[in-house]
């Protein structure tokens, strides 16, 4: 390929865990990509981490045999670690930087996207700082996305620890990309608190410059993927599990303490639903094990750890009710709420939630709202969604749809890349 017709592509990389990690921002980047290739992107690449440092790390993954394709022009790159066992930590990050690296110095111009500054924004900045420091040219241009467990488990936890030095590190890494974005308001306000405390503690100056060039970006869900549902394949995809259409009670998501499916068990046996109704918890991760061991000897309890990208929204869509009563902790707080947004678009019972972090951003006024960590209060709210009648339970899911419209992938795209126009994007098509 000649120099001049690599200058006429536009490439997309985005940075990030994709999949198989159970994550809304592994989803978020799939459905980035594949806009990308239809607004004009010649070359859309995911640049993320090998299956065994992903299995390493003990995070919850979705079965490697079930995961959806992506389109094609869409490649997903897994760079391997580089160095020895003497390099236990780093080897990994470095093949991401290497690639990028390689990527930034082809003459193609990009744009990086990276989603969570830790690791992911290092690298990144690291591969563009080696390029410039190397004297070569690159047409590059980034954007960070900044995401809640950026500053509650990372900046927050310095903080306390009086690691000063590591969070200011994580802000100069943010501020050093061209486009700095926080996937909701309440994360940008807690990006905006989490620098003044940095700037107060060793007197640098992060949260005015914070303050003016952080926007915010809402995370992109495939709608096309909820909505539009066939009812047979709902009704097929219900009896594969035993359960039937409006007979059970959803929670689907990560399985992590913060989620509140430990109050959920308790609420759901001090509801009238559980004469009624299954409780259904769907999904892996850290707090699984504690979870199951809660619900130990409930054959009214099932747990599904296996569930695929397709069947997840045949799920949704045939649940009575779905929970996720998410509350504040230390190391995590809901900073918007992907899986709700992806419930509304679904269809099916009503949601009930809490008013935790960026949750409200997500829900709107489309969701039946709950104290965190009221398992109370939680019964109540369940017995209240079923006793929904069918009118208004049918005219609350259509307006809970149409809320949750705002967060399609289109519409999230062509917003977040509208102010990169002028840094050579291309514009979008159609």
């Amino acid at each position: 390929m000649t120099e001049q017709s690599r200058a006429s592509q536009r490439r997309l990389v985005i940075v990030v865990r994709a999949d198989p990690v159970i994550c809304g921002h592994a989803t978020e980047a799939r459905g980035l990509a594949e806009v990308a290739l239809k607004r004009g992107f010649d070359d859309v690449r995911i640049v993320t981490w090998p299956i065994e440092a992903l299995e390493a790390a003990g995070l919850p993954l979705k079965p490697l045999d079930e995961l959806l394709p992506y389109s094609a022009g869409i490649t997903v790159e897994r760079p391997g670690p580089v160095g020895d066992y003497r390099v236990p930590d780093g080897r990994y990050l470095l093949g991401l930087s290497g690639r990028l690296f390689e990527l930034f110095t082809d003459g193609v111009p990009t744009v990086c996207m990276s989603m969570y500054l830790s690791p992911h924004a290092d690298a990144v900045v690291d591969a563009l700082r080696s390029v410039r420091a190397s004297g070569l040219d690159a047409d590059v241009t980034t954007v960070a996305e900044a995401v809640g467990s950026d500053i509650t488990n990372v900046v927050r936890s310095c903080i306390a620890k009086g690691d000063i030095g590591a969070a200011a590190s994580l802000f100069t890494t943010y501020l050093a990309n061209d486009l700095c974005v926080a996937v909701s308001a309440y994360t940008r306000e807690l990006i905006i608190e989490a620098a003044e405390q940095v700037d107060l503690a060793c007197g640098t100056r992060f949260a005015g410059e914070v303050t003016a060039r952080v926007q915010v970006s809402y995370p992109a869900v495939n709608a096309a993927a909820y909505t539009g549902l066939d009812p047979a394949a709902v009704d097929a995809a219900l009896a594969a599990r035993g359960l039937e259409r409006d007979g059970y009670v959803l929670f689907l998501s990560r399985v992590a303490a913060a989620k509140g499916a430990d109050d959920l068990i308790h609420a759901y046996r001090a509801s009238a639903a559980s004469g009624t109704h299954r409780l259904v918890i769907a999904g892996n991760g850290p707090a699984l094990a504690d979870t199951k061991a809660l619900a130990a000897g409930d054959e009214r309890i099932l747990f599904l750890t296996d569930v695929s990208d397709d069947e997840k929204p045949l799920l949704m869509n045939g649940c009575a009710a779905y929970a996720l009563p998410s509350k504040p902790r230390p190391e995590f707080v809901e900073t918007f709420g992907i899986a709700l947004v992806e419930k509304m678009l679904a269809g099916g019972g009503p949601v009930i939630t809490t008013r935790t972090g960026g949750i409200p951003e997500a829900v709107g006024d489309h969701a039946i709202e709950v104290p965190p960590a009221d398992a109370a209060a939680l019964a109540a709210a369940i017995d209240r969604a079923l006793a929904t009648g069918p009118a208004e339970r049918a005219a609350a899911a259509e307006a809970a749809r149409a809320w949750a419209m705002r967060f399609d992938r289109t519409a999230v795209f062509d917003h977040l890349f509208a102010g990169l126009l002028g840094a050579g994007i291309p514009a979008p098509i159609g």
